[in-house]
């Protein structure tokens, strides 16, 4: 083989190998894993398909629609999804086993295709199937199975799109969850206030109480207790006048069984359970004076925190256990300040113009959520937990109150209206303060707390 003849040879092996190499490079980043920036939020919803779950039986088939009704409305409501209707899909799944025909989903620019299945396996006992499809890389992202009796599957529509969540974010979702939060009816001026729970997207609201018409602050306990073999309930705390005067009570979600929280000299407000759950900070008024206290569940003893003169309220354990943010006008006027578990090292967080309330601590510890009100206006913000980097994220004639979703992503507050006739309502929005919502209750409602992830 004469030189020339070698040369071209192994120049035409070089070029095969750079053109395979980069039509392989080419291929790895067109077909990329979806993966969702929640950090910043995403620009444009993520365009998913959710068809109605296939059904074994007559007896599921309406389950098998309500439950993708459910899991779409959930990832619409994130605001990071887009759910196309089911009239525009191309391929109609018989088979969630078999791969999905992923050029039919690409025609109608869908990222993401869930498919599932709900097979009856006896008049007790469902079986649900799901896969999730990233249909760009052409592969099967998520698969589960799980197993409810029929009056539960709106939970495990929840449990579904918690997976669907984290999958394609990288974070924790918050649908399987619950809030509790104080139904309101009547005219203003003589308004019921009653406890009230219901899932994290307004269905299955009930009230917890039947006679008591004044109960405030209803926060969850961030843990779930033993109660007997394997079974775990859920603590609540709340404010309650039914005898009289405000004291603290606790009370079992799953039981509806009560404890009257200790027999204060103050009158008490706004208790919050510490993160693991055996202790309750609040505060409690003394002589006019109102100071923050920690109350520990196994000793019965009760902490004073705090001993200024100014008001001191609205305490807040950091998720470690190790700072307690609070509101205290000690410097002229509502504002937030930190502190040691202790009562030690007071710092001042808050700066900006206009007065500072209702700190809720995040539970990823990141960020502190805040009610803010200036020139008329109420605001729903965050700060850092240096009191740096402030945002505000609503604005309206009365924002309060906010509460966190268990992954730290969304916040819950109320919203008043103006006039005689105002009626407060619950709404979300995210921390980009681009997706906010009304959260549907069956009458007014107020004062919501988050519940963590159900077990």
């Amino acid at each position: 083989m004469n030189k020339a003849l070698c040369r071209a040879r192994i120049f035409s092996v070089l070029a095969f190998v750079a053109i395979w190499s980069l039509s392989m490079f080419a291929s790895s980043t067109a077909h990329a894993q979806l993966e969702i920036d929640i950090v910043h939020g995403a620009p444009e919803p993520v365009p998913v398909a959710i068809p109605d779950f296939l059904s074994s039986h007559p007896a599921t088939d309406q389950i098998a629609k309500d439950m993708a009704i459910v899991i779409a409305a959930n990832l619409e409501r994130s605001g990071l999804f887009s759910v196309l209707d089911q009239s525009q899909y191309i391929e109609k799944q018989t088979d969630i086993d078999f791969q999905p025909r992923f050029a039919d989903w690409r025609l109608i620019n869908i990222k993401a295709l869930l498919s599932g299945a709900i097979v009856q396996e006896n008049p007790n006992r469902l079986k649900v199937e799901f896969r999730l499809w990233d249909i760009y890389a052409q592969q099967q992202l998520e698969g589960k199975r799980l197993a409810t009796t029929p009056d539960n599957w709106r939970r495990i529509a929840h449990k579904i799109s918690d997976y669907i969540y984290k999958r394609l974010t990288g974070e924790s979702g918050y649908f399987d969850s619950r809030i509790v939060y104080i139904a309101e009816s009547g005219p203003k001026t003589n308004r019921r206030k009653r406890l009230a729970i219901m899932d994290a997207d307004g269905a299955n609201a009930r009230n917890l109480l039947a006679n008591s018409d004044l109960v405030l602050t209803p926060r969850f306990s961030p843990v779930f207790e033993e109660r007997g073999a394997r079974k775990k309930v859920q603590l609540i705390t709340y404010l309650s006048w039914e005898t009289g005067g405000p004291q603290v009570f606790l009370q079992e979600i799953e039981t509806g069984n009560r404890e009257l929280l200790g027999n204060f000299s103050g009158m008490t407000i706004s208790p919050r359970f510490s993160p693991d759950g055996q202790k309750l900070i609040f505060s409690m008024v003394k002589r006019g004076n109102s100071d923050i206290y920690v109350f520990d569940r196994r000793s019965r003893s009760t902490t004073r925190l705090t001993t200024n003169q100014a008001i001191d309220v609205s305490p807040s354990f950091s998720p470690n256990g190790r700072k307690i943010v609070f509101n205290s006008d000690r410097g002229g006027s509502p504002q937030l300040y930190i502190m040691n578990a202790d009562g030690s090292n007071v710092l001042r967080l808050s700066f900006g113009d206009g007065r500072y309330t209702a700190p809720a601590w995040s539970p990823r510890g990141d960020l502190i959520a805040f009610t803010k009100s200036n020139k008329g206006q109420f605001h729903i913000g965050v700060m850092d937990n240096t009191g740096k980097g402030e945002r505000l994220l609503t604005n309206s004639y009365l924002d309060e109150g906010p509460t966190w979703s268990p992954n730290g992503r969304v916040i819950l507050f109320t919203r008043e209206t103006r006039g005689v006739n105002a009626r407060a309502s619950i709404w979300s929005v995210d921390l980009t303060g681009r997706n906010l919502r009304r959260v549907p209750t069956p009458g007014g409602a107020s004062d919501p707390a988050w519940s963590p992830i159900l077990p």
